[in-house]
């Protein structure tokens, strides 16, 4: 595989190479290398400016942070490229594209890079001999506006692409046919291949669900997604937003997580049980057992974000208590029981501001917690709406009081690594702070004149 990816790179008649990884934020940071580069670079590895995991959302960086910050100089990482995510970008000349991954000076691979968090999940799960297999969906809103547009309105009162609320709307697709089409067209060219893509309920708001794939495989197809749309909707005149709740009115944007267990060579769906009346296996039902408990100790893995925590209000489509149920849309843990091949658990607290690495190696590790534990499910599955559930407790309300559970959470500690908690919680302790420095529109409206 790697010496045929080489050999098709060095006798293309490309010159130019893409190259990315994310940061702390799932956001792809990347470059262009030219083709000789990158021919070294696949065999050596290449600098990547440690800034990348050292700074926030806004390229300010952090101040609170060990791994890197003036006092280090900001030298570069050395980051290799993962030559298995090849794939060509079909509205960029259809140029070869590449992740990779952030290793440390000894060529190990680095704590703190969210892929490799991911991938060291992954490993643990093989060692006991399970195979996970994910896929994620993911909600956005739409707007007939441009990054420039967006600025000039000193980010306020964007246009939707649609009017009014529309739900799986054959019209309202049919009216932006052609954004459709490519998002559907040009991610299958991709490798990022769409299984469904409708309308949702809200004015411009799109679903699109990933078709699921090997664990790795499907977080990297969410982050290019995520990207992906955003690159495909400029050409178009339309700017996509995955943020969780532009809008206190309409419903938030999740990005649900739909995961299962299988064997080693991927014959055995290890969640289904045939004769269980939800099809659910004892290794599911640890599983998940291990989520729920784990759930409210990890949630900024999920909610990464200020805003985050507003789309986990009730009665909105998102999950507000770490609950489940069967075919049940407002519970964090939703069962869906189905064939041996489709019997999986759908995670409903991520929202589309999500860091798919993050979120997938969250579910993988807190469900795995449970099945190490051998821990029983012992709650009931919700009937009707989670919401008035009294006996289960609220997540968090905000990212400070989330994040705090985190910082304290020996589990999370056991499972990601003290130096990858110690530098995620200060850089959502960071976020929290410029959002307490800033004053807000609320504020403004609810103050200016009266107080």
């Amino acid at each position: 595989m790697k010496k045929d990816v080489i050999a098709e790179i060095r006798e293309s008649s490309d010159q130019r190479v893409k190259v990315a990884v994310t940061d702390m934020d799932g956001i792809l940071r990347g470059k262009y290398l030219h083709k000789d580069k990158f021919l070294s670079a696949a065999e050596t590895g290449f600098g990547f400016c440690s800034v990348v995991l050292g700074w926030d959302s806004s390229d300010v960086c952090y101040d609170n942070v060990k791994y890197t910050g003036w006092h280090t100089g900001y030298p570069d990482a050395e980051a290799q490229i993962d030559l298995s995510t090849y794939r060509r970008v079909p509205w960029d000349d259809n140029v070869p594209f590449f992740l990779g991954n952030f290793v440390n000076k000894k060529r190990e691979p680095l704590s703190l890079c969210p892929r490799q968090l991911l991938k060291q999940t992954i490993e643990r799960a093989a060692k006991q001999g399970y195979r996970a297999q994910c896929g994620m969906e993911f909600e956005w809103f739409n707007f007939k506006e441009t990054p420039q547009s967006w600025a000039e309105k000193k980010y306020s009162n964007p246009e939707p692409l649609t009017p009014g609320m529309f739900g799986y709307s054959i019209l309202r697709s049919s009216q932006n046919q052609p954004f459709f089409a490519a998002i559907m067209n040009e991610m299958q060219q991709f490798r990022v291949p769409i299984e469904g893509l409708h309308t949702e309920t809200g004015p411009g708001v799109y679903e699109a669900a990933i078709l699921y794939s090997d664990a790795l495989e499907a977080a990297d197809r969410a982050v290019l997604f995520k990207s992906g749309v955003r690159e495909i909707g400029y050409r178009f005149g339309i700017l996509p937003s995955f943020m969780a709740k532009w809008n206190s009115q309409l419903p938030g944007c999740s990005g649900h997580t739909h995961q299962s267990l299988w064997n080693a060579d991927a014959t055995k769906n290890l969640f289904y049980d045939d004769q269980d009346p939800n099809k659910m296996s004892d290794v599911f039902k640890s599983f998940l057992a291990g989520q729920l408990q784990l759930l409210p100790e990890i949630l900024p893995l999920f909610a990464p974000t200020i805003n985050s925590y507003k789309r986990l209000v009730d009665g909105y489509w998102a999950p507000t208590k770490p609950t489940w149920g069967v075919d049940n849309r407002t519970v964090a843990c939703r069962v869906i029981p189905g064939s041996s091949k489709s019997t999986r658990l759908e995670t409903r607290v991520p929202g589309s501001d999500v860091n798919p690495y993050l979120a997938v190696a969250a579910c993988i590790a807190t469900g795995l917690y449970g099945v190490e534990k051998n821990l029983q499910l012992t709650s009931k599955p919700i009937v009707g709406s989670a919401y008035t559930e009294a006996s289960v407790q609220r997540f968090p309300r905000n990212l400070q009081e989330a994040t705090l559970k985190l910082q304290e959470s020996k589990v999370a500690r056991e499972l990601f690594g003290d130096e990858f908690v110690d530098h995620f919680v200060q850089t959502r302790l960071w976020e929290w702070r410029q959002f307490q420095d800033s004053v807000t529109q609320w504020e403004l409206q609810r103050y200016f004149e009266i107080i």
